[in-house]
């Protein structure tokens, strides 16, 4: 008798291949076998629903939120029994006692993740990235996580002030640097991570420790995991720079034979640039270099919202009157009739090309109402469009909206991926063979984005709800953030039903599987903020064999574990 039966399910195994009806089998933390099964000690009757792999989030950022939050949500309420953290080059190990603060507010500064909650809920018991792996495997969880090497700690920890402030590193910085990732990695880092773009900067507005660093460090630091023989090199880019980046991107997937992974998007600046990544891309496929690209399932977006990170009158010297009052005395004055006029009616401060262009966009921005948002909205639902029909400012639509259900109203803004109004990039981004699923970014931006939810998104939008172009088959999406996810991290054990692997897995409502309105909470240590989107329709998640989450509760089993370095396929 097996421990654990999935009865008569649409199983989609993670493979690719077609769906079928078939029974699943339980046994330990291990699938024993898919087809027509024998009975269980439990049963789950998966009669009309889906059956699929647990999903496989390999760009997180659960850094902090790791060491005190076992469910890492809002990962653990969308299916994912996997995720991997320390993603762009941020992350809170090695850390010397005296750069704890900096630590957090580089964090924060990047991530958007409150500062006030990770002082409060970290505890700091390592310093070592080895001891930081130790405090994670002490921590229950329901899921499990894995963690990469950030270059923002590494260089810190090694040049202090100078590393923070992007000082050229010498041989004996990089060989320092080179030796603690090549720790890291013996201690089951799962790879290394940089960021090279100008958006990600610290709380004092000094780029991550790492954005231009020279060729000399990058390949260093590669060589260590070339000498280990493990683990992925993962960054972030400039989106304009990925076709000068690919030079040395190829050179150092050809000298490491580990694969190089970037963030590859569309941008408004230039909306076809994104062709040429995977033009190169391609070259490099067919040079024989694994070299690959994270794409978002959807539009990278912001929610504006009035006590969120951003919103367009950030920059308005009449809200900016009341922007440092407490919440509640700052929404009050929203209300009043003469401070909306005045507001709607200012001149917009500028204070960044790239701010101003967040912050003025109106073609851009779509009021979302109590509905769940709309992510792939027409031109014609633009604050630009509904403003032109009634013949009023922009400013009062984007006002109004926000004002919405007692002043918790959002605004969505896609700003990558959105250059032409619809998800056809997205399309083009998806569907090629070296692109792989990513950049969900769950546990940051916590202000300001709200996209933990990617993976149950690719299942609603892509392969069942959309209208305005093609869709996906369900059982590419599925592949898509199963087997590939899990490949790509050299993690060889799950994302497929099949004898053997780990039994990870969801049983979905694929019929009622639906998105909830995004919602502001406070539930952050120290009342921290974040935005969040819930999920309905997973009827069951299964990590290592146990049930963690039923009828979208948690049942308050913990059998998550933290991966230690590459996970070997079963024996046939």
């Amino acid at each position: 008798m097996h421990d654990l039966v999935i009865r008569g399910g649409t199983v989609v195994d993670g493979s690719g291949g077609d769906a079928r009806t078939a029974d699943v089998a339980i046994d330990g933390d291990r699938v024993s076998a898919v087809g027509r099964c024998g009975p269980g000690r439990r049963e789950i009757d998966a009669d009309g629903l889906l059956v699929t792999p647990g999903w496989v989030d390999v760009h997180t950022h659960y850094d902090g939120q790791a060491t005190w939050d076992p469910y890492l949500t809002p990962s653990g309420w969308h299916g994912v029994t996997t995720a991997v953290m320390g993603s762009c080059g941020v992350g809170f190990a090695p850390a010397p006692p005296d750069r704890h603060e900096w630590l957090i507010e580089l964090m924060e500064g990047v991530e958007d993740i409150p500062g006030a909650a990770l002082a409060e809920g970290l505890e700091w018991d390592w310093e070592t990235f080895p001891e930081y792996l130790d405090a994670l495997e002490r921590t229950p969880r329901a899921l499990d996580l894995g963690a990469q090497v950030p270059h923002g700690a590494v260089r810190a920890y090694v040049m202090g002030e100078r590393g923070a402030a992007n000082e050229e590193a010498t041989a004996e910085d990089v060989d320092a640097m080179a030796q603690i990732v090549a720790d890291g990695l013996r201690a089951g880092a799962l790879g290394f991570s940089t960021s090279r773009t100008l958006l990600h900067k610290a709380m004092d507005g000094r780029p991550v420790p790492g954005t231009f660093a020279d060729h000399r460090e990058l390949f260093g630091i590669g060589r260590a995991l070339q000498k280990v023989g493990h683990g992925i090199f993962q960054l972030a880019t400039d989106h304009h720079r990925v076709p000068e980046e690919m030079a040395w991107m190829r050179e150092l997937a050809a000298r490491t034979g580990r694969p190089v992974s970037f963030n590859l998007s569309q941008i408004d600046q230039s909306p076809d640039l994104y062709r040429e990544g995977m033009r190169l891309l391609e070259q490099a496929h067919d040079d024989g270099l694994p070299v690959l690209a994270q794409v978002a399932g959807r539009a990278i977006g912001i929610l504006f919202c009035w006590n969120g990170t951003a919103h367009p009158f950030a920059n308005r010297l009449p809200y900016l009157q009341h922007h440092q009052k407490p919440r509640e005395e700052r929404m009050a004055a929203l209300r009043r009739p003469e401070v909306r006029d005045a507001i709607i009616h200012s001149e917009p401060m500028a204070i960044g090309e790239f701010e101003d262009f967040v912050l003025g966009s109106w073609h851009k921005m779509f009021p979302v109402g109590d509905q769940p948002v709309d992510y792939e909205p027409p031109p014609s639902a633009s604050v630009a469009a509904i403003a032109g029909s009634r013949g009023c400012r922009p400013e009062e639509i984007v006002y109004d909206a926000l004002m919405a259900g007692d002043g918790e109203g959002f605004v969505y803004f896609p700003l990558f991926n959105y250059a032409h109004g619809s998800l056809e990039p997205q399309h083009d981004l998806l569907t090629h063979p070296r692109t792989r699923l990513g950049l969900s970014d769950g546990g940051a931006h916590c202000g300001a984005v709200c996209d933990g939810g990617m993976a149950t998104f690719m299942l609603t939008h892509w392969t069942r709800d959309r209208r305005r172009g093609g869709r996906l088959p369900l059982e590419r999406v599925v592949a898509m953030q199963t087997r590939e996810t899990a490949e790509l991290f050299d993690l060889n054990d799950r994302g497929l039903l099949a004898p053997g692997f780990k039994a990870d897995v969801n049983v979905i409502d694929y019929d009622g599987l639906a998105l909830s309105a995004p919602k502001l909470l406070y539930d952050l240590p120290a009342g921290g903020r974040r935005l969040t989107q819930r999920a309905s329709g997973y009827r069951a998640t299964i990590c290592s064999g146990a049930v963690i989450r039923e009828r979208d509760e948690f049942t308050g089993e913990l059998p998550g574990r933290l991966i230690r370095g590459p996970r070997p396929a079963p024996q046939a």
